[in-house]
């Protein structure tokens, strides 16, 4: 679901500004680097069998050891869909996000980070919603890291951090809104989950920009009644159908009785006085909305007797 609408962005939580943003480390590919190093372990092994006929060659071979080995270090591999957090000293050196092998400065730190696409989906969460009727509700978002010094540096563990405002957001929308609107045209939780699913998404975007992420989409997965009212709102609600199936019938009713009478007039079938017509009237709305099926009565004298 698309988040940029921003007429959207009404009633979210204001994040602090980030203090670092990504951007891409400085690396070369590893393949030259992975080459030079094992030329010099070579080197250095060549130079610790020469030490046997000359001691000071032993020395040298200790150098070439240690510098191959401090630069083998600097090689990474990065798979796709994830990216290499670089440190030095403690300060933001960059991101490598592009894939396969590549060597950095050996004495920087790198953190692995996923950039794959993920789902979370939280527990059955019971909150009362805005009529005050307890019900329960979950949802599945899925989201992916967009800015890797954000999610490194800006919060401790930033998975955590969207399963916990995740939560926070689905229990905020729900007690925004009724689970069924009793007005007419009101947002409800079951009668305008694409509405109510796009204000969460918005909202939780809102929530862990500050951690790097972006939301892709979110979606009610469970939404009910809680146990203790689910009889009682059932009837409710069947009883509002009936009503509305009944108001259907009627409508409906009303209308063939206009035409039958309009036709009639038309075709001049018969003469009605304003009596005879409530008669009919009568008759044809009993037959059309009864639930049960009519049961004729022979008249054998006339309307008026």
């Amino acid at each position: 679901m698309s988040v940029h609408d921003s007429s959207l962005t009404a009633d979210v939580p204001e994040m602090p500004a980030p203090r670092v943003r990504e951007f891409t480390a400085h690396s070369i590919g590893g393949g030259l680097a992975l080459l030079l190093g094992l030329v010099g372990l070579l080197a250095a092994a060549g130079l610790f069998v020469a030490a046997s006929v000359n001691p000071a060659f032993a020395a040298g071979g200790v150098l070439v050891f240690l510098a191959a080995v401090i630069a083998m270090r600097g090689l990474n591999t990065v798979a796709p869909g994830e990216a290499r957090v670089v440190q030095l000293f403690g300060r933001y050196r960059g991101t490598i996000r592009q894939d396969g092998l590549r060597w950095v400065n050996p004495f920087t730190s790198r953190t692995r980070i996923s950039t794959r696409v993920r789902n979370h989906e939280t527990a059955v969460l019971k909150v009362n919603d805005a009529y005050g009727n307890p019900i329960e509700l979950a949802a599945v978002v899925v989201w992916k890291v967009q800015d890797t010094a954000q999610a490194v540096f800006e919060v401790d563990d930033y998975t955590e951090f969207v399963a916990t405002q995740t939560e926070t957001a689905v229990r905020h929308i729900a007690i925004e809104y009724p689970y069924d609107a009793h007005d007419e045209g009101g947002l409800s939780l079951r009668g305008n989950a694409e509405e109510i699913t796009e204000k969460l998404a918005v909202e939780l975007q809102a929530r862990v920009e500050a951690a790097g992420v972006r939301i892709v989409e979110s979606r009610f997965t469970h939404l009910a009644y809680a146990p203790e009212i689910a009889s009682a709102m059932l009837q409710r609600q069947q009883a509002g159908a009936v009503v509305a199936a009944r108001r259907q019938i009627v409508d409906g009713a009303v209308g063939m009785v206009e035409a039958a009478l309009a036709r009639i007039a038309e075709q001049d079938i018969v003469e009605l006085d304003e009596e005879r017509k409530a008669a009919m009237v009568s008759n044809l709305m009993v037959v059309l909305c009864g639930d049960r099926a009519p049961q004729p009565v022979l008249n054998t004298g006339t309307l008026y007797q």
